[in-house]
């Protein structure tokens, strides 16, 4: 009689959490992981590297950040794509400034839909000056980051949040 042949499943891969193959890839790139991740109130980013007895969050910059740090106003949304971008700025700013310089984007599980929000947050680190391979086809419109498809008023929004991150970093 045989053994037991079945091949035992990881817990965070049958709770559907972890792609463990393409983590492991993104590991051996040997560079700091560009995570983004968006939620049901905000967009997070966070700038996290390898060590043996776990991952290390280097930088972390929310939705909420924007709002306490950056002036971004308290009743627009936290995860929008004008937001998303915003928060994929301030990341890129502070990794800059911290001497961070190249980062490997993770999405995760996350749908890669081409203009959505995970990929404005690239727009943000890849204009803030961190260097992460992407193709331009995903990266949204400017019409897009920019809000028009929101209201007329996220512009004068976004403007001001900007210059409150290049004023911070």
């Amino acid at each position: 009689m045989q053994g037991n042949r079945r091949r035992s499943v990881l817990r965070r891969r049958k709770a559907g959490l972890t792609d463990y193959r393409r983590r492991l890839r993104l590991l051996r790139s040997q560079q700091p992981r560009a995570v983004v991740r968006v939620s049901n109130t905000r967009t997070s980013c966070q700038l996290v590297t390898w060590a043996a007895e776990g991952d290390k969050v280097a930088l972390n910059v929310t939705g909420n950040d924007l709002v306490k740090k950056f002036s971004w106003p308290d009743n627009m949304s936290k995860k929008s794509v004008p937001a998303s971008y915003l928060v994929g700025y301030a990341l890129g700013k502070a990794a800059i400034a911290a001497g961070h310089e190249d980062a490997v984007l993770d999405i995760g599980l996350a749908a890669s839909t081409p203009g959505g929000r995970v990929f404005a947050a690239l727009r943000g680190m890849v204009e803030a000056g961190l260097n992460v391979p992407h193709s331009e086809e995903i990266l949204p419109a400017d019409d897009r980051i920019n809000g028009a498809h929101i209201d007329d008023n996220v512009a004068g929004a976004i403007e001001t949040t900007k210059a409150s991150i290049e004023g911070a970093y």
